[in-house]
This record gives structure tokens, sequence and C-alpha cells, in this order.
């Protein structure tokens, strides 16, 4: 019979195992969170550039995520996206260039306003616009 081929004292406890997949799942979550971090800063400054999203072939890690940013002048950087803010990583898509040693931004609004003219500009007047309209509303 088959039912006493096993004995229950010899199977590994599954406190353990519990206990690993709670941490897989806290890790995942960790990584899902810098992702949407990244997700975030590019929808916040999609309307003021050529083209941004979050890289699909660099790894997301629990501290770190990648973000392709076309300028309006037809730029390409590779950023990338930690704790300590947001850095050019490459002059590319999807790449990144360890001899590079960019500063870091504390915001994406900073670092494209260094990188960028055409995004000041339209940042700027998106601002302008936004005021106009709240100053009507409040004379209204």
């Amino acid at each position: 019979r088959m039912e006493t081929d096993y004995n229950p004292m010899e199977l590994p406890n599954n406190t353990g195992f519990e206990e690993d997949s709670d941490y897989r799942d806290f890790e995942g979550t960790d990584v899902k969170d810098m992702r949407l971090e990244a997700e975030a800063v590019v929808n916040d400054v999609l309307f003021a550039v050529s083209s941004m999203f979050v890289s699909k072939t660099l790894p997301c890690a629990e501290d770190v995520a990648y973000i392709n940013v076309e300028t309006r002048e037809k730029n390409r950087y590779c950023l990338e996206l930690t704790e300590a803010g947001l850095r050019v990583v490459a002059y590319d898509f999807d790449q990144t260039d360890d001899r590079l040693q960019t500063p870091y931004h504390e915001t994406v609004y900073s670092l494209l306003d260094s990188l960028s003219p055409a995004y000041r500009e339209v940042f700027g007047n998106a601002i302008l616009q936004r005021l106009e309209a709240l100053k009507k509303e409040s004379q209204s």
C-alpha cells in the first residue's frame, strides 16, 4: 500500500517553505513598486518629451528601474531610477555604460530640465496654462 510508504516525520517542515514563499512575495512586491514608481515618473512628464517608457529589456530590481526617454530634440537617454534619484546611464535606449559618471537628480523634472530646453519650454507652458485656468476658476 502506498499510504504506508511515507512517514510524516520525514517530511520537511512546512513553516520554512511558507516563510520563503512570503519572503518571495515581499521581494516581488518591492520589484513591482520600483516599476510602479518608474511608470509614475513616465506618466508625469510624457506630455513634454517625444517618447518615454520603462525599459522592458533591462531588469527591474528591488532597488532600481530603467527608463528610456527621447527628448523633443531627438536625443535618446537611458535613465536609472533608484532611491538616490534619477541619472543618465547611457545615450541610447536599453543601455548602461558603467564609465558614465553622471549626477543624480532628485526629480525627473530637474533631470529633464538639464537635458532638454524644449522640455523646459513645454513644461513651463503647461504650468502657465494651469495657473491661468486656476485664475479663471477663482474669478468665476
